[in-house]
């Protein structure tokens, strides 16, 4: 049963990445990354945002800023057991209040509406490519 001791974090320390991964998996949103390449993905990101339960990560995010004028938010995620507890919320705000002024995007499959309840909009068209084949690069090795 999850705890009500949660605490939110703004760096990867401490962080058991084999368990992160694992509970991405198995809450069905790994991307493929190893646990090394999701380090490699949060410790290379200008700002990160970590929810935990005791050591338990619970719930993620990251940043990447350009420290001027965009930012693009990526990886959010909340453990299963512990959404609808204002998580996802919490991060957000820590990601968002880390780049006052810049406009903060982002991609999204499903959760459309809450991401409208913390003030995004939709954009007219979102245009991406993968440069070679997906995950195979020297992170993934």
């Amino acid at each position: 049963m999850p705890g009500t001791a949660l605490s939110f974090h703004s760096t990867t320390d401490g962080i058991d990445w084999d368990e992160a991964k694992a509970d991405l998996a198995a809450d069905e949103f790994d991307n493929g990354r190893s646990a090394d390449a999701l380090r490699r993905s949060f410790e290379n990101s200008q700002h990160v945002a970590f929810a935990r339960d005791g050591s338990r990560v619970v719930g993620m995010a990251r940043l990447l800023s350009d420290g001027v004028c965009n930012a693009y938010a990526v990886d959010v995620w909340t453990h299963s057991a512990y959404r609808r507890r204002g998580i996802a919320s919490t991060l957000m705000r820590m990601l968002a209040d880390a780049v006052r002024g810049q406009h903060i995007g982002l991609q999204t499959d499903d959760a459309q509406d809450f991401y409208r309840s913390l003030g995004y909009r939709p954009q007219p068209e979102f245009w991406s490519t993968v440069s070679g084949r997906w995950l195979d690069n020297d992170a993934n090795r």
